[in-house]
């Protein structure tokens, strides 16, 4: 197969996934593109290329990435794909740059980059700094006969032309100045929708209570990228409520406290909030009326203490091997859960001893229990649990459900009461983290960090059914997993403990409703376990992303791509055999490319990143560099093999032995 004389396409999406697919062209471009031949490339984005939305440079250094620096990458290191034209990963960049750094960095991201350490969680505006330094050092090295535009512009519509090109219809935005906007249409043999992360209608319930301050001078501020928010709308010394205590919670939490001029100090074993009198008096609420668990103090990205025994690629492709599409609940999870169990068990041995009488004879009969298909379906965790039962302190076991759930099955008299036990759970989740390896239910909730990334690969190459699609990984597991899994760094625990002996934050309890109060023109939050009355404010803010839903995303393109059926949702069954639209675009692999709405592959069109969720679980992540400490698992460089796919077939080469389905 040979690279045709010309090629056209059209990027549209600029931030770290289309950037990604930038660089897999010009890799692959200047490892195999013929003498003569021309590339053209049009990347297409209202914000500027690189960052993208999410990641712009000048953004609150209180915003933090979720992955330490040695972790993201925009650039492959796998030596079976193309080589890069330029770039390398953020932690050889962010090296780089203490050591000779670049002249248009500003004092702020001179003063970051001064003590950001491999370990670190660097800010998202320094990210965006080395997504657009990369971008940058891409353009200066443009292989032979390619040519870039870059439009800051809308995709409004990319229609499909009798010849099989694309009419890619652009909104400027209008003119500014008396200059001309970035609009028009351009013509292109392909598309790549890395559109990453769109505006959402609301839910019903999230309309009503924006209706509701409307009418009654409230302020409601819906879900939204932290970023693109006003935080200094909310008075000052008001109450404000926060609902959803994920991620996001602690951008809100930040811009509240130490963007308003408080500080945190050291007081002991303990932080110390320092306030300016400038914050308002935070209300956070949430369905377990607890944060997420905030991550272990690790070496890695996984702990090296734990090494998946059941969970395993070997395990998971005797399903392969037997033609069985696994089922989440009955094939994937007892295993999974297995290895969380051992995880818990081991370290508990050998970090509390006195827990455990006789270590050696719990251990054997542990890994008998264990071994999966030993006892007969169904019989494991009987005997699991009778070993436990033998051997292990009552006060020492786990509770896996449990640790989502600290709250579950208490009263509280007063919310004064409930913000003591939730002080309590913060400290105790820090005192663990700082524990990292030798803490036994951090270690149980790496083994689940573990298998996430296995699973991830599972659920991308091989599929698994869609009732357990819908009612186990989705339904149950999505939930469990991010609570345990995907929290903060074990820094916020400690300062959202602070804030509350600060009576800065107070916590409403598990299983809020919300409400209008309309006689007192105020937002209501109550919990059902907590007495004393429901928490009142004038400002409600949704502490949580856009929905990642095609279907009820608000953007221009995706209407027009649905309208004419050239794209389509996937729709899953359940059990009962009711058909549940999906989250995500349905696709064909590989590379990924649109289902239209007659059942079709639309050929040239290639999808990237979020709305991908309903054939890849995880899809927000950014991309794992391989040179790091630890394990580093396929799933964790798919964007980039995803990205190498789009490229080379767009560039008409066949398949590289390194992309595609993941060992």
């Amino acid at each position: 197969m040979v690279i045709s004389q010309s090629i056209r396409t059209a990027l549209i999406g600029a931030g770290p996934r289309g950037t990604s697919v930038l660089e897999r062209l010009l890799a692959n471009w200047s490892a195999a593109g013929p003498a003569g031949a021309r590339l053209h490339i049009d990347v297409i984005d209202p914000f500027p290329a690189g960052p993208g939305h999410v990641w712009q440079p000048g953004q609150s250094r209180l915003y933090l990435m979720n992955t330490q620096s040695f972790y993201p990458t925009l650039v492959p290191e796998d030596t079976g794909l193309a080589a890069p034209v330029a770039g390398t990963t953020f932690d050889r960049w962010r090296t780089a740059q203490q050591h000779s750094p670049l002249p248009g960095l500003s004092d702020d991201e001179r003063a970051e980059l001064a003590v950001l350490g491999s370990c670190d969680f660097p800010s998202r505006a320094i990210y965006g700094r080395y997504l657009r330094s990369t971008l940058e050092e891409l353009l200066a090295a443009l292989p032979d006969g390619v040519t870039v535009e870059m439009h800051q512009a809308t995709a409004t519509a990319a229609r499909r032309q009798p010849d099989g090109r694309f009419e890619v219809e652009l909104d400027g935005g209008g003119s500014e100045g008396g200059e001309p906007n970035d609009g028009g249409t351009l013509t292109v043999d392909s598309v790549v929708l890395a559109l990453g992360h769109l505006a959402s209608r609301l839910s019903p319930e999230q309309r009503e209570l924006q209706a509701a301050a409307a009418q009654f001078g409230l302020r409601y501020l819906p879900p939204a990228v932290p970023a693109d928010v006003d935080w200094s709308v909310i008075p000052a010394q008001e109450p404000v409520l926060v609902r959803g205590m994920g991620l996001n919670f602690f951008d809100v939490m930040g811009q509240l406290t130490e963007g308003r001029g408080g500080k945190f100090v050291e007081a002991g074993d303990a932080l110390e909030y320092l306030p300016s009198g400038q914050e308002p008096f935070i209300l956070a609420a949430s369905r377990r009326g607890t944060p997420y668990r905030s991550k272990a103090t690790l070496a890695g990205y996984y702990p090296a203490s734990v090494t998946l025994r059941y969970f395993t690629g070997k395990a998971l492709r005797r399903f392969s091997a037997a033609g069985i599409v696994p089922a989440f609940d009955h094939d994937l999870w007892p295993l999974l859960h297995r290895d969380a169990l051992w995880a818990y068990y081991t370290t508990l041995v050998r970090s509390q001893p006195d827990a455990v009488q006789d270590h050696a004879a719990f251990l054997k009969e542990l890994d008998d229990a264990l071994h999966p298909h030993a006892h007969g379906t169904g019989r494991w965790e009987e005997d699991f649990n009778a070993v436990v039962g033998r051997h292990v302190h009552p006060d020492s076991r786990l509770n896996l459900r449990g640790l989502a759930a600290p709250l579950a099955g208490q009263t509280f008299a007063s919310r004064a009461e409930l913000d003591a036990a939730v002080v309590d759970y913060l400290d105790d989740d820090a005192r663990r983290s700082a524990l990292g390896e030798d803490d036994p239910v951090k270690m149980a909730i790496g083994a689940l960090h573990h298998g996430r990334a296995v699973l991830k690969s599972v659920v991308a190459d091989g599929g698994i059914t869609d009732e357990s699609w819908v009612a186990g990984l989705r339904g149950w597991f999505e939930s469990l997993v991010e609570g345990l899994a995907s929290g903060p760094p074990a820094l916020r625990a400690e300062q959202l403990a602070a804030l509350a002996r600060a009576g800065i934050v107070s916590f409403v309890g598990p299983d809020p409703k919300f409400g209008v109060a309309r006689g007192k023109r105020a937002f209501t939050a109550a919990s059902p376990w907590v007495h004393g009355g429901a928490a009142e404010a004038h400002t409600l803010v949704e502490a949580l992303a856009p929905a990642n839903r095609v279907a009820l995303n608000e953007s221009p393109l995706l209407e027009q791509l649905l309208a004419d059926g050239l794209v389509r949702p996937r729709t899953m069954m359940t059990v009962e055999g009711t058909p549940v639209q999906s989250s995500g675009l349905d696709v064909r692999p590989h590379p990924y490319r649109p289902v239209a709405a007659n059942g079709e592959v639309t050929d040239g069109m290639y999808v990237l990143g979020l709305q991908l969720s309903a054939v890849q679980w995880g899809t927000a992540i950014a991309a794992e560099a391989a040179q790091q400490a630890g394990p580093v698992y396929p799933s964790g460089q798919r964007t980039l093999r995803d990205a190498d796919e789009i490229a080379r077939a767009i560039l008409e080469l066949p398949p590289n032995a390194s992309s595609g389905p993941a060992a």
